[in-house]
């Protein structure tokens, strides 16, 4: 969030009723615009009288903030607690609890208050009974010099204010205080002293006001963070009015309120009426001062960490110098879980000592061991004889946390009774030094897969071999947007069911480009994703283009673009879920490189590629999810697929001699059932040659 250092804004009465535009770096460019150590700041002289028997309210009034315990009552309660608490309501009347009439010709001299008295008493007493009562003839309110007050509305509001001083009727000195404080907390006077006037009528009751100033201007100093037109527009509405205590109440409210709603460490520390009607308001922001790591064991005692602190801390996106945000906090917690390397993190402010500003602490648990073995199972989508041929078992050796920098090396093997890979990868999540969160991913990989997708035998399996290697680096560059740029070597090359390599499949389709055994090509890759939050209501929009780079002359030359996106959209506990997906090559390519269209993850009712094989495709799917009972929830879609007419012109036309229609669709329903391991997906579905099939599927649609 940028900081406004040192904001300061005040208005004139010749602007009223629109404030002064607050300039972008608040620096003031007219004779309005008044230095703070210019301002009068002496309020005017006090009554001693008025300690006795009166409320003030203003010309002064402070909070007592202490940053450091509003810091701890803040992490303590953050929901509920009251960082200020600020009322001006509550300074004790010293009244009689007993009224008697005495004269006081040296106070009053006014010939309108002839033979003025004092309210006073010995002392209170606790039984209200015993309490003397004067009968009153007459209530006024004047100001403090006993004349009639300049503005009518003044006076009405302190006349509604009281309850309980009526003409004729017989008072206690408690019943006469209480309507003191009913005058104060109307908000509008600072100062309030009832003088008993004995008159031939009877005893006149005057309640003689100090009203506030009339506002003109304002000074705001502290707030770094506090929107300048926040704060403007808060207080427009008070220009040229008397100032109402309690309407500033509200506003100090509502400016503690945008601290909370957004997390912050900031709150109203100081409100003060200077002269010439000018308010200045101080605002208490705790800025970061420090922010350390500290390792801790599973018992919270401290330890020696495996992780370098700098490697955490460049994590963080809270730094020294900002009011610090316990929603920002939130988000570095969240962000350091994710690296995988840690079991617990927590940040604990602390005072600074007397600064007003915070220490951050994050306390970390590392895992107990940044490498180890894992061992699991799946089921490759490319087979199609059967449930048990798709089986894939797989084991892994892998560190997080290489030379403590969250560097992270892995070496898999999966084995099926078609498939198999073995991969080598190794990857720095942020290259030191480098200031945009660039990633850098090493990769060596072997693999055997299914070329059924495309060049399914009649006469027995068919595998594609792989060789690649490759480099990619990745980074956002945006929010939710990242960006991959990347390149690779691949040799590719088909074997039959025995392991020999091939060059024709069982229809004399050529499964090479090149006529050799195995095809060869360097390919430049540039990838763009964007992800929403990552539910399943979420947008996700992923473009990739891969580009053959014809170094020697057998390697191949091509261009292939795929594109893929998905939104969803929540209707009370209906979900309807829209994706598409397309791409298209330009080239010479391998024809095992085809794009397969048909199966789960793309249109439902049909076998793996079974739809159609073809240089380009477009494939949309519409599908509306409803909850059944606790965590399994019911779906309803419908597929479309089609390759666009192209599969000729894919080398040696494999789906033609295959008989694949090119185009299709299929509808069904399904059931999905939340796990660890993202949805679990179980559906039927018809296509548009009136077969069914069942599909299982982990995870959202691609």
């Amino acid at each position: 969030m940028s900081q406004n250092d040192d904001v300061r804004f005040i208005t004139s009465s010749l602007k009223l009723p629109l404030f002064s535009p607050l300039l972008q770096h608040h620096t003031p460019k007219n004779p309005f615009f008044t230095n703070l150590h210019s301002i009068n700041q002496n309020s005017s002289p006090q009554n001693p009288i008025l300690q006795t028997l009166s409320k003030s309210s203003l010309p002064k009034f402070h909070q007592n903030f202490n940053p450091q315990n509003a810091i701890l009552q803040f992490l303590t309660k953050p929901r509920n607690i009251n960082l200020f608490n600020w009322n001006l309501r509550k300074t004790p009347l010293l009244c009689s609890a007993s009224m008697a009439l005495t004269q006081s010709q040296a106070q009053n001299n006014s010939d309108d208050l002839p033979g003025s008295t004092q309210l006073s008493g010995p002392g209170p007493k606790t039984g209200s009974g015993n309490e003397e009562r004067v009968l009153i003839s007459e209530v006024l309110v004047r100001n403090k010099d006993g004349e009639e007050l300049e503005l009518k509305d003044l006076e009405s509001e302190a006349l509604n204010a009281l309850k309980a001083c009526r003409p004729n009727s017989a008072l206690t000195v408690r019943e006469v205080q209480e309507d003191v404080h009913r005058i104060i907390d109307s908000g509008y006077f600072c100062s309030c002293m009832p003088v008993a006037v004995d008159t031939r009528d009877g005893i006149r009751l005057v309640f003689q006001v100090e009203p506030n100033q009339e506002f003109h201007g304002l000074v705001c100093e502290g707030a770094n963070v506090l929107p300048a037109r926040f704060v403007e527009d808060s207080f427009r509405d008070g220009c040229g009015k008397i100032v109402n205590i309690k309407r500033i109440d509200e506003i100090i409210s509502s400016i503690n309120g945008w601290y909370m709603e957004r997390g912050l460490f900031g709150a109203v520390s100081s409100v003060e009426m200077l002269s010439g009607g000018m308010i200045r308001l101080g605002v208490s922001e705790a800025e970061v001062n420090n922010i350390a790591i500290r390792f801790l064991d599973k018992t919270g005692e401290p330890t020696v960490g495996k992780t370098r602190p700098e490697t955490i801390l460049r994590q963080l996106t809270t730094k020294k110098g900002q009011v610090y945000s316990m929603l920002q906090g939130k988000r570095d917690v969240d962000t350091v879980l994710a690296m995988g390397i840690m079991e617990d993190v927590s940040i604990i402010p602390q005072p600074a000592g007397d600064t007003g500003k915070v220490d951050l602490i994050m306390n970390v648990v590392e895992r107990k061991s940044g490498g180890g073995i894992s061992a699991g199972g799946g089921i490759s989508s490319g087979i199609t004889n059967g449930p048990l041929a798709g089986l894939i078992g797989s084991c892994a050796i892998y560190h997080k946390n290489l030379f403590g920098r969250n560097q992270k090396l892995n070496l898999s093997l999966e084995r099926g009774q078609i498939d198999s890979l073995f991969r080598i990868n190794y990857t720095d999540p942020w290259i030191e030094g480098d200031d945009k969160r660039t990633s850098r991913s090493i990769m060596i990989q072997n693999s055997r897969t299914p070329g059924t997708l495309v060049h399914n035998q009649p006469d027995g399996s068919l595998t594609i071999g792989r060789v690649t290697a490759g480099i990619e680096y990745s980074r956002p560059f945006k929010p939710k947007w990242n960006g991959t740029a990347g390149i690779i070597f691949q040799r590719a090359g088909a074997r039959d069911d025995k392991g020999n390599p091939i060059i024709r499949d069982y229809y004399s389709s050529p499964l090479t480009a090149s006529g050799n055994t195995h095809d060869d090509m360097l390919l430049a890759k540039l990838e763009t994703v964007y992800t929403g939050s990552g539910d399943p209501g979420s947008s996700v929009f992923v473009f990739n283009m891969e580009q053959g780079l014809p170094v020697w002359s057998e390697w191949l030359g091509f261009n292939r673009v795929n594109a893929r996106a998905r939104k969803g959209v929540v209707f009370g506990p209906i979900r309807l879920l829209g994706s598409f997906s397309g791409g298209h090559v330009v080239g010479n390519f391998p024809p095992h490189e085809a794009f397969a269209i048909g199966g789960t993850n793309s249109v439902r009712g049909y076998e793996e590629g079974a739809v159609g094989s073809g240089r380009s495709y477009v494939v949309g799917c519409g599908e509306i999810s409803f909850p059944l009972m606790g965590p399994l929830e019911g779906a309803v879609f419908a597929d479309y697929g089609t390759d666009l007419g192209s599969a000729p012109s894919v080398p040696g036309d494999p789906a033609g001699p295959r008989r694949k229609p090119g185009s299709g669709y299929g509808c069904g329903v399904g059931i999905r059932v939340d796990s660890p391991l993202g949805p679990l997906r179980l559906e039927y579905a018809f296509n548009d040659q009136r077969t069914g099939r069942f599909h299982f599927g982990v995870g959202l649609r691609n």
